[in-house]
C-alpha cells in the first residue's frame, strides 16, 4: 500500500531516539520522549490551503522534528507512519 499525501500534508516515520549521546552519556527515558525526530517519507503538492498559497519546503528523506502529539497515526504494511501538516513540522535536522 502506498500513502500519497494531499495538499500540505507530509507522511513521516518516527526514528528511534538515540540511547546515548555522541559523548557517551546514557539518556533517561524521559529525555528521549521530548521532541519527535522523523524521516519524511512522502510530501503533498502544496497549493491553495484554506485560502493561502502553501509552498512545500520539506522533501522525502529529510529528517525533521515534529510536535509529540501532532498528526494522525496510520499503519501500512505493518509500518507505523504519521501524517502531519507541514506547519506541524518544527524544524529540519541537518547533520
Amino acid at each position: 500500500m502506498t500513502i500519497k499525501p494531499l495538499a500540505d500534508r507530509v507522511v513521516v516515520k518516527t526514528v528511534d531516539a538515540e540511547e546515548t549521546t555522541k559523548g557517551g552519556i546514557l539518556l533517561a527515558a524521559s529525555a528521549k520522549e521530548k521532541p519527535q525526530v522523523c524521516v519524511v517519507i512522502a510530501v503533498g503538492p502544496g497549493g491553495m490551503v484554506e485560502g493561502k498559497e502553501v509552498v512545500m519546503t520539506v522533501k522525502p528523506g529529510d529528517k525533521v522534528i515534529t510536535s509529540k502529539y501532532s498528526g494522525t497515526e496510520v499503519k501500512a504494511d505493518g509500518v507505523e507512519y504519521n501524517i502531519v501538516r507541514q506547519s506541524d513540522i518544527l524544524a529540519i535536522v541537518e547533520d
